[in-house]
């Protein structure tokens, strides 16, 4: 588990850094500077969600359909965006259709394809997970990947399987842990401070731009590239290349 740091860690030391002296509880702080300062990180740490997809705020939301399913169901209460091309319908092992349009929604349900042989295709409206067909069939395990809004947790939060490690997406005490790598967020507040308070921050956000780029390339390790044909082929099994529809694996 990366090194994180609590919030009181993260205002004082990018208080040290615009010549301010640290304190004991900067959260609880009523000097205003450092209620200035806790905004600003609550303000920091919810853009940051949008700027990359981390894994360390990285949850899974998964369902199993059932008899009386309208095929609409609620979406996790800290999700905030699905990771692009995640969700898979594992009972029939294939990827799910979408994201729909409202033309391709519209589409699927005028033709009345329900009663063919279709795959499992999504939407999100209105803050709903919405599966096509509609009502679902029983039994359909529907799974995707996506990026939680909580970059703060609580001490003591221990994470159920498959949910993010965050537990709210605001500070709330000085002992709650920051999920984002320290020196990022910090040189973060730092540029959003002095810009605040009408500074030059110029070369505040110059190394906060450096520190992403450099953090978001590390964040969870890349793949290696291939100018070859046969580098740049899919790794696993793939029906269309390399196994047949039926007899593989058998004897």
């Amino acid at each position: 588990m990366p090194r994180f740091s609590t919030a009181n860690d993260i205002i004082n030391r990018a208080a040290l850094e615009v010549g301010l002296l640290p304190i004991s509880d900067a959260v609880a702080s009523t000097d205003e500077t450092f209620i200035q300062l806790q905004g600003l990180l609550d303000s920091a740490g919810q853009e940051l969600v949008d700027l990359h997809e981390w894994q360390a705020i990285r949850g899974v939301f998964e369902l199993t359909t059932a008899a009386g399913d309208s095929g609409t169901y609620d979406l996790p209460e800290d999700f905030s965006y699905m990771i692009d091309q995640t969700g898979w319908d594992h009972t029939n092992r294939v990827a799910m259709g979408g994201p729909l349009s409202a033309q391709g929604w519209s589409y699927l349900a005028g033709r009345d394809l329900v009663s063919q042989s279709i795959y499992a295709s999504f939407r999100l409206v209105d803050n709903k997970f919405d599966l096509f067909p509609q009502p679902p069939p029983d039994n359909l395990k529907i799974r995707f990947e996506y990026i939680s809004r909580n970059w703060v947790q609580e001490q003591g939060h221990v994470p159920a399987a498959g949910e993010a490690q965050g537990s709210r997406d605001i500070i709330g005490t000085g002992s709650d842990v920051i999920l984002y790598e320290p020196i990022l967020i910090i040189k973060m507040l730092k540029a959003k401070f002095l810009e605040a308070k009408g500074f030059d921050a110029s070369s505040a956000r110059l190394e906060f731009e450096n520190m992403f780029n450099s953090r978001t390339g590390k964040d969870e390790g890349a793949p290696i590239l291939s100018a070859s044909r046969s580098g740049a082929a899919y790794p696993f099994l793939d029906s269309y290349y390399n196994t047949g529809d039926t007899g593989y694996g058998g004897h």
